[in-house]
């Protein structure tokens, strides 16, 4: 492990995961601490919503994708945006006592329930600067949070640069329906939901703001298509998406 890198100014030609969200931000500075910040303010709520609108299937349907993309016993891992640790939680029964896990995020809230909760290591940083040593891990997993990064060339570039040789990446995400009707169930289901949680435990006063914010960069997301040539582009190989339930894509990579 090395000290975190300062944020670096991005260059031109980066590759955003989706355009400004109105009433959020209209530039990358603004966008980190809206995001830092909301993801802080919320940290408390987030595995209780999660459980809800997972219908309790979250944890199983993680092992499953993580499996999938190659993860195995033995495996040194580095779970980038951790939050709350629940990709981490999933990776560290398949990887078991023999192998290592360490999970990155800036928001350190977040963070502090991944650390409290699994008992892993933890670092601050972001995904285009992330802490670690070129060519340190064998897995990088990453969940649902390829939304939320200022740039996906280089975040995807960092992936790259901190996997080993033959090292694996696996990039969970929710794919913005094909249809209308899809779309307004999706947006009606998380908002609608949220506010159900909110009827029978006290949630925190940003927590559905945050639940809104998620549709938002769901809906505007950049398309698979686009995610798949970043990541060829980033120079993984064997470059895939496994699509589970219309909405939900893995993406993974050599």
């Amino acid at each position: 492990m090395v000290e975190s890198p300062a944020v670096v100014r991005l260059p031109i030609g980066t590759l955003a995961p989706h355009p400004p969200i109105a009433g959020a931000y209209t530039t990358l500075d603004q966008k980190k601490r809206f995001v830092d910040a909301i993801f802080d303010d919320t940290a408390q709520d987030y595995d209780r919503v999660e459980r809800w609108l997972s219908l309790g299937s979250g944890a199983w349907y993680r092992g499953k994708a993580l499996a999938r993309a190659g993860l195995k016993p033995g495996m040194s891992v580095a779970d980038v945006a951790v939050g709350t640790g629940l990709v981490a939680g999933a990776a560290l029964k398949i990887i078991g006592p023999g192998g290592r896990i360490v999970g990155i995020d800036p928001s350190v809230n977040m963070m502090s329930y991944a650390r409290e909760r699994l008992g892993i290591q933890t670092a601050t940083g972001t995904a285009e600067s992330l802490p670690l040593e070129n060519s340190s891990v064998d897995f990088l997993s990453m969940g649902y949070a390829l939304r939320h990064v200022e740039s996906l060339n280089g975040a995807l570039g960092e992936f790259h640069r901190v996997l080993k040789p033959g090292g694996r990446v696996c990039i969970l995400e929710i794919t913005r329906p094909r249809t209308a009707l899809g779309r307004a169930l999706l947006r009606v289901y998380l908002g609608t939901l949220c506010r159900a949680v909110g009827l029978f435990r006290r949630l925190a006063p940003r927590t559905p703001e945050l639940w809104s914010y998620y549709w938002e960069t769901i809906d505007k997301c950049t398309p698979p298509d686009k995610v798949i040539e970043a990541l060829k582009a980033a120079g993984f190989t064997n470059v895939r998406r496994n699509v589970v339930g219309a909405v939900f894509s893995e993406y993974t990579g050599l």
